[in-house]
């Protein structure tokens, strides 16, 4: 398994990259096994989730995907680099500053899956 980065080693830059990016876009969920946030845009963002690959790199990206007319790439982080990786930096970072909706999602899916 490709190991991923401290959160530490994110610059400021990419830790605020990715908390708008998941407050825009993401889904915090999972599958009733496990938790797993997803992040799905259309194809031209293809090098949004290059980055998120590169900085998470046990993650995954599917895709492209064509379906209704529209054309995607699905990001997904689940497992160990959401636990040990993810949920870690973005417990640091002030989601519920920026929107109490998205932050009471991802505690939601905290708690369900108890993270």
């Amino acid at each position: 398994m490709k190991t991923a980065p401290a959160p530490t080693s994110l610059t400021e830059f990419e830790q605020g990259l990715l908390l708008g990016i998941l407050i825009g876009e993401g889904h915090f969920g999972g599958d009733g096994k496990q938790a797993q946030i997803t992040l799905r845009m259309h194809t031209r963002s293809l090098k949004v989730f290059q980055l998120l690959v590169r900085l998470f790199p046990a993650s995954k990206l599917y895709g492209p995907y064509e379906h209704g007319g529209r054309s995607y790439y699905q990001w997904m982080a689940r497992g160990e680099v959401l636990r040990e990786v993810l949920v870690p930096l973005l417990d640091t970072l002030p989601m519920a500053e920026i929107d109490e909706h998205v932050y009471g999602r991802y505690l939601d899916m905290k708690s369900r899956y108890g993270l």
